[in-house]
């Protein structure tokens, strides 16, 4: 095949993009170029790799960023229908936090062990297999991830336009464009600069845990002043599964404590940074959390919680008056962020995918003047903006809320699998085995009690995952495909590299 040269501007560099297949190798001769993604690619010969930028800074606020979205504001709401009383509804929200805690360690211990991005999936696919990691990567890529930031997205362009329409809803279509202008004008961060895309992700974390220092400084006031009539076990629902559906819009709430292991290959010193950064942001997560909720329920009944879509405007209407507009405000800039860091990291599950080659190869491939996983971030993107055309993508998150914790269950299985199966295997960072079997017991109570209470949402969950298996027979098992299919796939494939400018990355040496 021709070689086809791509020159870079004002630089040395030089790519080459060779055979039908569409893959690529790399070699660029430059001149020290600080300017390129912070000086990337000098230390190793210039090869396009994703580069190790993310500070431990970076690495907690990606977590908290990702963590803290819409889920506070909007999930009190479900822990108090299912725990009946506000003490329980805040013992379930301690121990969710300390759920996700352990689950993060698990995945330190994981993550430093296995450093490839993708976090689970990774692990999964060394563990179990393609076929299993396959089943995680569907549920995870077309599903959970696209459903969950445009979900985000609506939220955001809701609560921006709020102020524009106190007595009532945002029409629908100005909802549905500003998600879109939001998705938009992150992906092109994302496909900028990972500095550029950890630093809103640093700014809006500060924004979001200011408005909630606001709400809890507001509610300690409340506290001192003796406002703890509904502070009781009045009315407590018992029943085990009613509990298990409170743990559901908890753990919720808490999604995210795994993003930053989707992006490990990026996180300098992993082995120190890692561990550090779970330990900093699940609990600044939990503290943060059930002080929010302590200050809801100083003023809010709980009748008045369970008739509220959104807690924290509610509160704010009571306890800010005039100046209650400005809650809306910052639950927009709290999404904004979440927005941002679940593009951040699902981008890099594609990446990750790709690579094991269970996602068209063009997603493994970095642009390279950026040195962004740029095809990654506009799949994620485009696919976030079709489940916009959807108009209860809310059914679908409850549909696979059960698949999520299930496969991270399976994900931390994969801990004392590699400890009796490979024991010599390099463990950096080594968690005590209670861990992982206190989360899998956990893990169990959460996704098979709500079998029986709540049968018709699991069903379609397992619908969902079920879904996966004819499309990896077709794409992923069959290997002996037509020749004028093999030929398109890496016809488009070298049209998109030549669009976009990509090439694949340097295999990664660890």
């Amino acid at each position: 095949m021709e070689t086809e040269s791509l020159n870079r501007k004002n630089s040395s560099r030089k790519s080459s993009i060779v055979n039908g297949n569409g893959d690529a190798t790399t070699k660029l001769t430059q001149e020290d170029d600080n300017n390129s993604a912070g000086g990337a690619g000098g230390e190793d010969g210039g090869e396009v790799t994703l580069k190790a930028k993310m500070s431990l800074l970076n690495g907690c606020t990606v977590i908290v960023g990702s963590i803290i979205g819409s889920g506070i504001f909007v999930s009190p709401t479900g822990v108090l229908r299912y725990t009946g009383s506000v003490n329980l509804a805040l013992i379930v929200w301690v121990i969710s936090g300390l759920f996700s805690m352990v689950g993060a360690y698990c995945y330190a211990e994981l993550g430093t062990m296995i450093t490839k991005s993708g976090a689970d999936y990774a692990y999964i696919m060394e563990t179990f297999g393609p076929f299993m990691a396959f089943i995680r990567l569907w549920i995870e890529c077309m599903i959970v991830r696209p459903c969950s930031q445009a979900i985000v997205a609506l939220t955001f362009s809701t609560y921006v336009l709020k102020p524009f329409f106190p007595e009532c809803m945002p029409p629908d279509d100005a909802s549905r464009l500003l998600a879109v202008c939001c998705i938009l004008v992150l992906t092109l961060i994302n496909c900028w600069d990972v500095k550029w895309a950890t630093a809103v992700q640093d700014i809006f974390t500060y924004a979001k845990l200011l408005a909630l220092f606001i709400i809890i400084a507001t509610g300690m006031y409340q506290l001192y002043m003796g406002n703890v009539q509904y502070f009781t076990f009045e009315n407590t629902d018992t029943r085990v599964t009613s509990l298990a559906l409170s743990f559901y819009s908890g753990l919720f709430a808490y999604n995210g404590w795994n993003y930053l292991n989707f992006i490990i290959e990026e996180l300098k010193d992993p082995v120190k940074n890692l561990p550090r950064a779970i330990a900093i942001s699940c609990t600044l997560v939990t503290v943060v959390y059930v002080m929010a909720n302590v200050s809801f329920y100083t003023i809010l009944s709980p009748d008045e919680v369970m008739g509220s879509s959104a807690v924290a405007v509610t509160y704010a209407e009571r306890a800010f008056g005039m100046f209650a507009w400005t809650i809306p405000v910052f639950v927009a800039l709290s999404t904004f962020g979440a927005v941002n860091g679940i593009l951040l990291t699902s981008s890099r599950l594609f990446y990750a995918g790709a690579n094991e080659g269970q996602m068209p190869e063009i997603l493994t491939m970095i642009q390279i003047q950026r040195f962004t996983p740029t095809p990654a971030v506009l799949a994620m993107a485009l696919l976030s903006l079709l489940y916009l055309t959807v108009s209860d993508i809310f059914a679908l998150i409850n549909y696979v809320g059960f698949a999520t914790w299930l496969s991270i269950g399976v994900a931390v299985l994969c801990l004392p699998w590699l400890r009796w199966a490979q024991p010599n295997l390099p463990r950096p960072i080594r968690v005590p085995m209670v861990f992982p079997i206190v989360y899998l017991l956990a893990t169990v109570f959460v996704t098979v009690v709500p079998m029986y209470a709540s049968p018709v949402e699991t069903g379609y969950g397992i619908l969902m995952i079920l879904s996966s298996i004819p499309v990896y027979l077709v794409f992923i098992a069959w290997k002996n495909k037509p020749m004028w299919f093999q030929k398109s796939m890496g016809g488009l494939t070298q049209a998109l590299q030549k669009l976009m400018m990509v090439v694949r990355p340097k295999a990664s040496s660890k």
